[in-house]
């Protein structure tokens, strides 16, 4: 009996020069390539992509357009299997077209007969309570279902979702190692590096205002280099560009700004490199905990405190009260206690490590299962 060979479709925010979406992206088929090995499963990745050239060309991989009916039907049609996630997929903060697509995509592979995998989602928040039975249809259909937090396993449940049908794990990035070789990305700083991670949230800019008032303060007090790191581009590289400007000459020297950065896996090189993270993006959090990084969060989003929950960490402040002092006093704590935050966490964030390949695993085992007893 020869090695069965699975054509798997991958919907996600894949393809939007986001780098969390694009590690999650990274990291899942890594694990995929992994977990098909050890069980005897080849798996042929396809992914649904905002731009399908360029995500083929940057993973390797086959490619569709996310947005084009006729192509997306035939991707699914000739698949052996959807893996749907990771990352927040269903979810109605920024618009109500999000969860139709992604449920619409997850509906015609179950129309298809393929089937559908739900790899380390985040659920919510979801206001509208008519997407419940959307999403409850859809689930209580998949083969597996796995979410990123408690909270998500305990939104499914309020939705109508078995508890026992739901398995939770970490973010797929927790398992993202870095390349072994990588080429520098602009000048390296001579000095440690406090690395930061903004975006746009608030309309009067206060949590960006907060964050350069806290800076200058850390570096009154220390003779760290800032370092800003876009995740999002190009928006993340403008909300960086705005707190450098409102942070003032005086410290001109000693900040910089990382050139746009495509692959993830450069990206969490860069991070590697921080003494501390002050992070708003969710995955330049989970980057920092994949390589030991003691972090700052600030909150804009409940999934930044569910993910630091899981480390015992609480956010500095959120972007509803942004807290220039709180921001600045728990950077400087972590700055002078590295060594102790690491020893503290590292406990935690290697379990997490280890149980972020699980749902790769149980999809290679779903496959191998089925080969053998044919």
């Amino acid at each position: 009996m020869g090695t069965p060979v699975k054509r798997i479709v991958l919907s996600g925010y894949y393809g939007f020069h986001n780098s969390g979406d694009e590690a999650v992206l990274q990291s899942i088929l890594l694990a995929l390539k992994e977990q098909g090995e050890r069980q005897g499963v080849t798996f042929v990745p396809v992914v649904l992509s905002i731009n399908p050239e360029e995500t083929a060309r940057t993973y390797g991989v086959e490619a569709a357009h996310r947005m084009r009916p006729a192509e997306v039907w035939r991707t699914l049609r000739g698949a052996d299997g959807l893996i749907s996630g990771g990352g927040s997929l269903l979810q109605d903060e920024t618009g109500t077209k999000t969860i139709p697509y992604y449920i619409a995509i997850i509906r015609l592979a179950q129309w298809l007969r393929k089937p559908v995998f739900i790899y380390s989602q985040g659920i919510g928040p979801v206001h509208r309570p008519f997407f419940y039975g959307w999403i409850r249809s859809a689930f209580n259909r998949c083969a597996f279902i796995s979410v990123r937090d408690d909270e998500s396993k305990a939104l499914l449940g309020r939705m109508g979702v078995p508890a026992d049908r739901v398995e939770v794990v970490p973010d797929p990035v927790m398992g993202l190692s870095l390349r072994e070789q990588r080429s520098p990305k602009g000048d390296t700083p001579k000095k440690p590096v406090i690395g930061i991670s903004v975006r746009f949230w608030n309309e009067d800019r206060s949590e960006l205002q907060a964050v350069a008032d806290a800076l200058k303060l850390v570096l009154e007090q220390s003779d760290a280099h800032i370092r800003f790191l876009p995740f999002h581009l190009p928006s993340d590289e403008q909300a960086s560009l705005y707190v450098m400007e409102h942070m003032g000459g005086l410290y001109k020297e000693r900040m910089s700004i990382t050139p746009p950065i495509a692959h993830p896996q450069d990206m969490l090189a860069e991070v590697a490199s921080c003494q501390v993270l002050v992070g708003m993006r969710l995955h330049s959090l989970i980057y920092a905990a994949g390589q030991f990084v003691p972090m700052v969060g600030l909150s804009y989003d409940p999934k930044i405190d569910q993910f630091l929950n899981r480390l015992g960490i609480k956010a500095a402040c959120s972007t509803q009260k942004p807290d220039a002092n709180a921001l600045a006093e728990a950077t400087l704590r972590l700055w002078n206690g590295v060594e102790a935050w690491k020893r503290e966490k590292q406990p935690a964030i290697e379990r997490l490590k280890v149980e972020a390949g699980r749902p790769a695993e149980r999809i290679a085992s779903y496959f191998a299962s089925r080969h053998k007893g044919n």
